[in-house]
């Protein structure tokens, strides 16, 4: 029997010093949502939609976002970097599956404003075409639909689940993760949170301990997916304008380094940051430093919880990417003096 799903945190594994939010997840920060629709017919279908649903009491939110490397589809972010605004719930799916999922996420923007004459539904991607059979683009407008409609404040699923279900990173099964931070911003507590869509190259770096699938897995990792890439999303509840929220995500993308993320030719790596927080006034920029750590942290722990939570799937043509063995890990990182005590 494998072995089960274990956030980081639940293997002794603490990344930085700042404390979570109550869940640990991005739905920790005050009206962010979200929902997740699961396609998975155990054999050549391995994929599924994974929606963040910001309550838009205005109609639209401050936002912001940063390429990494622009290998990627990602449906309206040309408009959120000209006017700095969110206007729509921020879904991730596959790659040759965004098109269909952004005309679902039109058709749910324009029944909810009847009015309305333009819209800009935002959905990005990664490639799943190593376990998945991409091309016949399971994903239907009620797929998306549901994982919308099923948007809650409680602890999102990660692993094999929603867009991430049949994604693999640096050489093992990987899927959606979360993670959250709490930091004090110019007198005040604020929350940031992060859920990320991994599905890129390198070699697996846990506490600054390289753990190379050759390795950890028996008879090596086998061969490198091709369409490696990268969606994170940063929702915080202080009062940050577009140009600050910038400033976060391009540090969102760093903290892809930190697990030993590769930034190969074909990784479309990207952040999404937004903002739900009051705005009489923005955070000083020298006070945005708690920030930026609490951003490289929470997307570093997101991005080994959707690791640790994945587990081994067969997929494509007997395609498989295990999971990352987890007392293999712990084993290195005792050895290297890394682990959190018990």
């Amino acid at each position: 029997m494998g072995q089960p799903p274990r956030r980081a945190r639940q293997l002794g594994i603490i990344v930085g010093g700042l404390p979570t939010g109550p869940l640990n997840a991005i739905t920790d920060v005050a009206d962010v949502l979200v929902g997740q629709c699961t396609i998975d017919d155990g054999a050549d279908l391995h994929t599924g939609v994974t929606a963040v649903v910001p309550r838009l009491a205005a109609g639209a939110l401050p936002a912001a976002v940063s390429v990494g490397n622009g290998y990627g589809k990602l449906v309206g972010s040309t408009q959120v970097d000209e006017l700095g605004v969110l206007e729509s719930p921020i879904v991730l799916t596959a790659t040759l599956s965004v098109f269909r999922a952004a005309d679902a996420l039109l058709g749910y923007l324009m029944e909810r404003d009847p009015a309305g004459v333009s819209f800009n539904p935002l959905v990005g991607e990664t490639n799943d075409g190593y376990l998945c059979d991409i091309r016949r683009r399971p994903v239907t407008e009620r797929h998306v639909r549901d994982a919308v409609a099923s948007a809650s404040a409680g602890l999102p699923a990660e692993g094999c689940v929603g867009a991430g279900t049949g994604t693999t990173a640096l050489g093992f099964k990987a899927g959606i993760g979360t993670s959250s931070r709490r930091v004090d911003v110019d007198g005040a507590a604020r929350t940031v949170g992060a859920l990320v869509q991994s599905n890129f190259g390198g070699t697996l770096t846990v506490l600054g301990t390289p753990m190379p699938a050759a390795e950890l897995v028996a008879g090596g990792a086998g061969e490198e997916p091709p369409g490696n890439s990268c969606m994170i999303i940063v929702a915080i509840d202080a009062p940050l304008d577009a140009r600050q929220l910038g400033r976060l995500a391009r540090r969102a993308v760093f903290a892809m380094s930190r697990v030993g993320a590769a930034y190969q030719h074909g990784s479309g790596d990207y952040a999404i940051a937004f903002s739900t927080g009051p705005r009489p006034r923005p955070v000083p920029d020298a006070l945005l430093d708690p920030l930026f750590a609490a951003v490289g942290d929470s997307v570093e722990e997101a991005l080994l919880n959707s690791l640790f939570m994945a587990v081994t799937t067969t997929g494509l043509r007997g395609r498989v990417r295990h999971a990352v063995p987890h007392q293999q890990v712990l084993r290195r990182l005792a050895a290297a003096g890394r682990l959190h005590p018990a």
